[in-house]
């Protein structure tokens, strides 16, 4: 007699399957970004030939450069400071904007009395606000630091405010019924709801906070990113603006690598997301 079979070995493993199938998206991702990337570069190179190097640096170029610039400590410097600048903005800004709509839910008259208010300082253009901020402040880190923490505020307070709007009001009956009190709800319920809302905030205030800190420096400053992008350009230099540039775009690949790693972690007790159709082939 031949041995009994276990069905249940015969039988496919479908999280095995699933996670052959997000290592296989995973890798092809990689490759397709990559060509992307060798595709950008080649776009480059071709109009740097037909315009010329006078115009638009090269790429090979343009990373010798940014070697150049690393190797005599500049790089370092004026990112430094471009990156202090949007660091104390963003906590400056970004603290205030996350914890006002939780006391504001707990207000909700006062809530709808700042509402258009808040509105208008987020339509503001807040360039238009830097001539005053250095008024006040001064041309030195003060004044980009001011401008940058004006930006983040809105973008952290409008997207913390969209998540404690997401949560579903039965919940907070239930719980409510069940005896929580409201540092249990803002604790429990709220805060889980809302920190999509506020990663999803924090994702694009990053970038927001970087280019605030560079154009800052470029209306006034004696160091960071944005005044060697104004140095390079006054030099007639674009090796050095294309350089400059880069680095901008590389801190910001890494600071928003660094929020994804952030929120991976601290929303790991959520399931795994289903992609997207399309994303993984069957």
């Amino acid at each position: 007699m031949s041995p009994s079979r276990d069905p249940k070995a015969a039988q496919p493993d479908p999280a095995a399957g699933h996670g052959r199938a997000r290592r296989k998206h995973r890798v092809r991702l990689i490759a397709d970004r990559l060509l992307v990337g060798l595709a950008l570069l080649a776009l480059w190179q071709v109009a740097s030939l037909a315009s010329g190097s006078y115009w638009i640096s090269p790429p090979l170029e343009t990373l010798q450069r940014l070697a150049e610039l690393a190797l005599e400590g500049q790089l370092a410097m004026h990112a430094g400071y471009t990156l202090r600048a949007a660091l104390f903005g963003f906590l400056i800004g970004g603290i205030p904007g996350l914890l006002l709509p939780f006391l504001l839910r707990r207000l909700p008259l006062l809530a709808e009395i700042v509402d258009p208010f808040m509105t208008a300082g987020y339509g503001l253009p807040k360039l238009a606000l830097a001539p005053l901020l250095m008024l006040w402040f001064g041309i030195g880190i003060e004044s980009k630091v001011a401008l940058v923490a004006s930006v983040i505020f809105f973008l952290v307070y409008f997207s913390t405010a969209a998540g404690i709007r997401s949560v579903d009001i039965r919940h907070l009956r239930m719980a409510q019924i069940a005896g929580a009190s409201e540092a249990q709800l803002a604790r429990k319920i709220i805060w889980p709801a809302a920190v999509p809302f506020v990663f999803a905030g924090l994702r694009i205030s990053l970038p927001y906070a970087i280019g605030g800190a560079v154009i800052a420096e470029l209306i006034s400053s004696n160091r960071g990113l944005g005044y060697l992008v104004q140095l390079g350009a006054m030099n007639f230099d674009t090796s050095t603006v294309f350089a400059a540039l880069a680095a901008i775009a590389l801190i910001v690949l890494t600071a928003n690598w660094l929020v994804v790693r952030a929120e991976t972690h601290l929303l790991r007790w959520r399931p795994p997301q289903e992609p997207a159709l399309g994303e993984i082939p069957a």
